[in-house]
């Protein structure tokens, strides 16, 4: 129930990949929300220090996917062959896609030198500071990357619904609960 198999998803992986799942959407919305707040407006703090913090644990839980995945197997794909390749790619881009953003996030807010304060429980240090216009750089390909992610979020999930409701693939219903896929 725990672990992966051939046939599906366990419960590590449901809850990893859908918790990953809220947490993209969810910091993609305030990341775009907070560089319209003003400066006197009360979120003008807050909001980046919540988009920081979730940004540092969901990417210790990429890492940690993974991880996991590498020493899991991982369910055969349903489809014809070019669905599974595309499948296989799309699993790739979306992986690179989160990392990119992730660190490139990370390059923003560390490029003065400064960690970053993970919910006040913690400190992740800024490892990589003062490299030329890093803020700068960092921030472009953390936007056009955070977009990529999202457009390939939504292809993800169109993919699922089309596999679920024209092909009557149990694919969906794998990533829902670790019952369906012990068949």
């Amino acid at each position: 129930m725990w672990r992966n198999s051939r046939h599906g998803w366990g419960l590590v992986s449901i809850v990893l990949h859908w918790l990953s799942a809220l947490a993209v959407v969810g910091l993609f919305l305030l990341g775009w929300w907070m560089t319209g707040l003003g400066y006197y407006d009360s979120w003008y703090n807050l909001a980046p220090w919540w988009h920081r913090s979730l940004g540092m644990v969901l990417l210790a839980a990429t890492l940690l996917r993974i991880v996991w995945r590498g020493l899991h197997p991982t369910p055969r794909a349903q489809g014809s062959v070019m669905e599974r390749l595309a499948a296989h790619l799309g699993h790739i881009g979306l992986y690179v896609l989160m990392l990119v953003v992730l660190v490139s996030g990370y390059l923003i807010s560390t490029a003065d030198g400064r960690g970053i304060s993970v919910f006040d429980w913690f400190e992740v240090p800024a490892l990589i500071h003062g490299l030329p216009n890093q803020a700068t750089v960092a921030g472009t390909v953390h936007w056009y990357s955070a977009l990529a992610l999202m457009i390939l979020a939504a292809g993800h999930s169109v993919a699922a619904l089309k596999h679920h409701w024209l092909d009557r693939h149990d694919t969906l219903l794998r990533m829902v609960s670790p019952r369906f896929s012990r068949r």
